[in-house]
C-alpha cells in the first residue's frame, strides 16, 4: 500500500540513463557560452541584444554563431530535462510504495528549494540565474498539470504554443510598421533608447551596491522566463508526457520520433535567429527602433531548437548505451569513451557545475571583481567560457573517479530528503 512517508531516497548511480546526463553536461558548455555577452559590460550594444556591436571579424563570427546556435536555445532544453527529471523522481517514489500525494509534495519541496538556491545564486554572483525560473514554473506546472491525462498535456502545450505564435506574428507585423518610421522620429528614438540592455549589476564597482541590481534583474527574469514567455511551461508539459513514456531512458524504442524532432527542431531553431545574426554582423539592415522583433522570434524558435537538442542527445544516448552493452556499431563516430564519460560526469553534477561557472566568471569578469570583462571581446570571451567549462569537466571527472557527488547536489538532496535513515541492525 502506498504511504505518506517516502519509501526511498534519491536516485542511485546504477539507475541513471546516459542520455539526460550527456545532454546536461554538453549543454552546460552552451550555457557558459550563452552567458558570455553579459560579462562584456564595457562594450556598446544595440537593441535587446547583449552582444557588443563593435569588434574584429573573429568577434563577429563568434557573435554570429552564439546568436544562431545558443541564444535562447539552452534554457528550453534544460527546462525539458528538469521536467523529465521530476517525472522520473515521481515514478521512482510511487513505484517504491510512496503515495502520490507524498511524491508530489516532494517535487514541490524541491521546486521551492530551487527557487531559494536561485535567489542566493543571484544575490551573490549571477543576475541571469535560471534556477528561479525553473522553480516557479515547476511549482505551477506540478500544481496544475502533473496528474492530468496525456491528451490534456498535449492540448495545453498547443494552447501555449498558439499564444506564443500569435504574439510573435503580431510582433513581426508591429515591427514592420515601426520600421517605416524615420530614425529621428520621437517615437522611434524613444523605442531605440528604451531597448538598451541593462548592465548595472556588471558595471557597478561596489559588490554591495550590485546585489540589489542582481536580485531585481533575477526576480523579473524568473517570472518572465519561467511563466510569461511560455517556453518553460511548454517544455515542462512535454517533459511530463515524455517522462511517462520513458523516452530518454529507452530511446531505442522511440527512434523515429527522436529523429523527426531532432531534424525539424534544430532546423527551425537555427533558421529562426538568422535574421538577428545577419543584422548584428551588418549583412542585414534593420532600424534600431524595430530590432526588438528579434526577441519574440528568438523565443518562439528557441522552443523548437531546445526540443531538437533534447532529441539529438536522446539519439546520442541510445548509441552510447548500445556501445556500452557490447552491441557492435559500424558508425565511424565514436560516441562512447573518455570524452562521453567526462561529459556524463558533468551532467550528473549539473547543479554544481552550473554554480561553479558563476564562481569562475563573476568575480573575475564583473567590474566589482577583477574587471577582466572590460578587456575581453566576443571571441576571447567565448574561449574563456570554454575554458571555464573545461575546468568544471575536470572537477566532475575527479569527483566521479573518487566516488563523490557534487556538493550542490548533496545539499539539495539533504534538504529535500532529510538525513538518510540508518539501515536496520541485523540480529
Amino acid at each position: 500500500m502506498p504511504t505518506t512517508a517516502l519509501n526511498r531516497g534519491p536516485v542511485q548511480a546504477a539507475e541513471r540513463s546516459p542520455a539526460p546526463d550527456l545532454a546536461r553536461g554538453f549543454m552546460l558548455l552552451l550555457i557558459a557560452v550563452a552567458n558570455t555577452p553579459f560579462y562584456l559590460w564595457a562594450g556598446e550594444t544595440a537593441g535587446l541584444t547583449s552582444h557588443p556591436v563593435d569588434g574584429s571579424m573573429a568577434d563577429k563570427v563568434a557573435a554570429f554563431l552564439i546568436i544562431v546556435l545558443v541564444d535562447l536555445r539552452t534554457y528550453p532544453m534544460f527546462a525539458f530535462l528538469f521536467g523529465y527529471g521530476m517525472m522520473q523522481l515521481y515514478n521512482r517514489q510511487v513505484s517504491s510504495g510512496t503515495s502520490e500525494d507524498a511524491a508530489r509534495g516532494l517535487l514541490q519541496k524541491r521546486n521551492w528549494l530551487l527557487l531559494a538556491f536561485g535567489f542566493v545564486h543571484a544575490a551573490l554572483l549571477w543576475m541571469g540565474d535560471v534556477l528561479g525560473a525553473y522553480g516557479i514554473a515547476g511549482l505551477l506546472m506540478v500544481w496544475l498539470f502533473f496528474q492530468v491525462k496525456d491528451r490534456t498535456l498535449i492540448v495545453w502545450t498547443g494552447v501555449f504554443g498558439g499564444l506564443l505564435t500569435v504574439g510573435t506574428l503580431l510582433a513581426v507585423v508591429g515591427a514592420w510598421f515601426t520600421a517605416q518610421l524615420p530614425a529621428d522620429d520621437p517615437v522611434a528614438e524613444e523605442l531605440a533608447s528604451g531597448l538598451a540592455s541593462s548592465t548595472g549589476a556588471m558595471t557597478s564597482t561596489s559588490y554591495l551596491a550590485s546585489i540589489p541590481e542582481r536580485v531585481l534583474f533575477w526576480a523579473a527574469g524568473s517570472v518572465g522566463q519561467g511563466v510569461l514567455m511560455l517556453v518553460v511551461p511548454m517544455m515542462l508539459l512535454l517533459a511530463f508526457w515524455a517522462g511517462r513514456r520513458r523516452i530518454l531512458e529507452n530511446p531505442g524504442e522511440h527512434l523515429p520520433l527522436l529523429r523527426r524532432v531532432a531534424v525539424v527542431g534544430i532546423a527551425v531553431g537555427w533558421l529562426g535567429p538568422l535574421p538577428s545574426a545577419l543584422d548584428h554582423v551588418g549583412a542585414l539592415s534593420v532600424p534600431d527602433h524595430a530590432a526588438w522583433v528579434f526577441m519574440p522570434v528568438q523565443i518562439l524558435t528557441g522552443f523548437f531548437g531546445g526540443l531538437g537538442y533534447v532529441a539529438l542527445f536522446g539519439l546520442i544516448g541510445h548509441r552510447v548505451a548500445r556501445r556500452r552493452s557490447g552491441v557492435p556499431s559500424r558508425n565511424l563516430l565514436v560516441t562512447d569513451g573518455p570524452f562521453a564519460g567526462a561529459v556524463e560526469a558533468v551532467g550528473k553534477r549539473s547543479l554544481t557545475s552550473y554554480l561553479l561557472q558563476s564562481v569562475l566568471c563573476a568575480p573575475v569578469l564583473a567590474a566589482w571583481g577583477l574587471g577582466l570583462g572590460e578587456h575581453l571581446s566576443s571571441w576571447s570571451m567565448m574561449l574563456y567560457a570554454v575554458a571555464v567549462w573545461a575546468l568544471t569537466v575536470g572537477f566532475a571527472v575527479w569527483q566521479e573517479r573518487t566516488g563523490r557527488r557534487g556538493p550542490a547536489e548533496v545539499a539539495l538532496r539533504r534538504l529535500t530528503y532529510g538525513r538518510p535513515r540508518p539501515a536496520p541492525v541485523q540480529v
